[in-house]
């Protein structure tokens, strides 16, 4: 069946002109425009009808048009029925969409605000943050969103279990009721006392679940800890510490340690570069074993991040199962977000082939590395010498004066010592003890000033350092790129124009909208091409 491409013309076809007055028949639609327009109404059925060996389509009842023959029909599709509806219910939120935190506040109180007032979760990015900066971020957050929906990231510290469990306290304090928790590799104390301080029973003697946790993880073996209870020697220590009681401590082993799990594949930041195709349905799978194990009354929602930019990238994800979308450096473009003008233009301006990884600053020794912007940026190169530099010397003493003074000039633009004098100033007010250890470990005293510009390049870039732009630190993923595309000549095109509430809604409509025309194609009906391009309009 064939919705003929001379439509666009108008050529042998009823015009929605030709009627008049109250008629029903005046409500099909022949050409592209009103066709788009029924599909796009997406709380109303769309039904395709032959009407004088013409195809059309609309929204009222066929059978109630004795002159149109019914050909086939796609239901009506509001936003709230894409992905799992407990994922809505559970976080009170009107879609199966978040966006993800961006560390360093770049993740702002603005963006969570925003997004939180049209009932869309997102998750305030307090990584890298001091407590007092946090503390400020909940104050106004829970201000503006009283009822919510709104998360605050935690993210893993293997180098600093002390700053992990001091966020956990400062969450617990003021009652934040969703964490996104982020880079664990192992459970964590801090994390399991989270979790397990928000459980109490219900007067009908059902486990209440007060602090939930979203896990962003990308293997199958974090997923699994995530997906058991939390474990037992943990949950022991807790209650010795008298942190937890021995009905919390009962009550943790008997629900899963996430109630969703962000399965992120090839992203911004920390990533393992994963194909989304290949790591969902495996964590789906994994979930479904130990949801048999355990038989949880409601088992573990399985969201995606990482490559999430678009309708057709969000529609592919819902097809494949995944409960919920998560939205990363898209975001990081959009006005509400805390970073530069600067950084905007740029990320505005890549290509999906535009990022590359580079070593990061929180595991800069264990060589772990993020992905960033590399248009625009020397930050990737600069980023990498450092790390060859570190794994080729053992100290700082070692390097040769030659090389060395390239990295006071182009690199660092200043003196090493003077920026050892920094870090020791830093390190003497908020981590003394790593300070004692630098002083009779030369690799890790080289390290720590290594760090110093890994650490400020992510600032530099948040803050607009009019100086150091060729040193901006920007976390980004192929996302972005994909997002460039698909708006290019429309509104959404400068960075300017870009608020994280149009895009949220663009993507999610725009992926409903790519529903119903790929239902009609699996009918059998063929449209032409541009019938089937969501492209995003100012939003009323």
């Amino acid at each position: 069946m064939t919705i003929s491409s001379a439509l666009d013309k108008n050529e042998n076809c009823f015009s929605t002109a030709a009627f008049s007055g109250s008629n029903p028949l005046a409500t099909i639609a022949f050409d592209a425009e009103g066709i788009k327009a029924k599909l796009l109404n997406l709380e109303q059925p769309c039904h395709v009808v032959r009407i004088a060996n013409q195809i059309g389509m609309i929204q009222i009842d066929p059978l109630q048009l004795g002159t149109v023959e019914p050909i086939m029909t796609v239901p009506s599709l509001p936003l709230q029925q894409l992905g799992d509806p407990s994922f809505l219910a559970w976080h009170g939120v009107k879609m199966a969409y978040a966006a993800g935190a961006m560390a360093g506040g770049i993740a702002s109180e603005d963006l969570v605000i925003a997004l939180g007032k049209a009932g869309i979760l997102s998750s305030f990015g307090s990584g890298g943050l001091g407590r007092d900066r946090i503390t400020a971020a909940i104050h106004r957050i829970q201000d503006a969103l009283p009822q919510g929906p709104y998360a605050f990231n935690l993210l893993h510290s293997p180098n600093d279990a002390a700053m992990e469990r001091s966020t956990v306290e400062l969450y617990l304090k003021h009652h934040i009721r969703t964490v996104e928790a982020s880079a664990f590799i192992n459970l964590t104390p801090s994390l399991v006392y989270y979790r397990a301080a928000g459980l109490q029973l219900s007067p009908n003697q059902q486990i209440k679940i007060q602090n939930k946790i979203i896990a962003k993880l990308s293997r199958r073996e974090v997923a699994t800890q995530f997906l058991q209870p939390a474990p037992a020697q943990i949950l022991k220590a807790l209650v010795i510490q008298g942190l937890i009681s021995e009905q919390q401590a009962q009550l943790a082993a008997q629900v899963p340690m996430a109630d969703d799990i962000t399965v992120e594949a090839d992203s911004g930041g920390h990533t393992d570069n994963r194909p989304l195709v290949c790591l969902l349905p495996a964590i789906l799978a994994l979930r479904d074993e130990i949801q048999a194990q355990y038989s949880y009354r409601t088992p573990v929602r399985i969201g995606v991040a990482g490559g999430i930019s678009t309708p057709p990238s969000a529609l592919a994800a819902l097809m494949m199962g995944a409960a919920y979308v998560v939205t990363g450096s898209v975001n990081q473009s959009c006005l509400e977000a805390a970073a530069s003008p600067h950084t905007k233009r740029l990320l505005a301006e890549a290509e999906m082939h535009d990022v590359i990884m580079a070593p990061a600053a929180d595991m800069f020794e264990m060589g772990v590395k993020l992905q960033v912007l590399k248009k625009g940026t020397l930050f990737p190169l600069r980023a990498q010498k450092l790390f060859d530099l570190y794994k080729t010397y053992d100290a700082i003493e070692d390097i040769p004066q030659a090389e060395r003074h390239r990295l006071e000039q182009q690199i660092f633009q200043r003196p090493l010592d003077e920026v050892w004098q920094e870090t020791q100033a830093y390190l003497a007010a908020h981590k003394p003890e790593k300070l004692a250890k630098a002083a009779n470990n030369p690799k890790l005293k080289m390290a720590l000033i290594f760090r110093w510009y890994l650490g400020l390049s992510s600032r530099w870039s948040k803050t607009g350092e009019c100086d150091r732009t060729a040193d901006y630190q920007i976390w980004c993923g192929p996302a972005m790129g994909a997002f460039n595309n698909w708006v290019k000549d429309t509104y959404l095109e400068a960075p300017d124009q870009r608020r994280v509430v149009d895009v949220a809604l663009h993507i999610m409509r725009g992926a409903a909208f790519l529903y119903r025309v790929n239902a009609l194609k699996l009918q059998g009906l063929n449209m032409p091409a541009h019938y089937g391009q969501y492209r995003p309009i100012p939003l009323e």
